[in-house]
């Protein structure tokens, strides 16, 4: 059996491989910013209404498209190649975020 983006994610992450999570949860444990996985769930629904006859019969609404796109992209799929320009920038924006970095193992200049 192929497992799922979904699958995968929750895999890697240590989660049940059916646990659902919201579109900020994988944002932040896939280290991007919650605006830049935002667009990328929008591009997703939008691909459901503009390509309908490539959404399997089994997805009943553009927002489960969208999230799936979602979990594609940040486990390296088809949507991440699409997608690169999404991930940079909110891997970038989740950087300028996070807690500055301890200076406890840092090299002090000698004299």
């Amino acid at each position: 059996m192929t497992l799922t983006y979904k699958q995968k994610f929750n895999k890697r992450h240590g989660f049940p491989k059916d646990k659902s999570h919201s579109i900020a949860e994988i944002a932040k444990l896939s280290k991007i910013s919650v605006t830049q996985a935002r667009n990328i769930v929008q591009k997703g629904k939008a691909a459901y209404f503009n390509n309908p006859q490539s959404v399997r019969p089994q997805v009943k609404s553009p927002t489960q498209w969208g999230i799936a796109r979602l979990y594609s992209a940040v486990m390296g799929g088809a949507a991440a190649r699409v997608d690169k320009n999404e991930l940079a920038k909110g891997r970038k924006a989740h950087r300028g975020r996070s807690p500055p970095a301890s200076t406890a193992g840092a090299k002090t200049k000698s004299k």
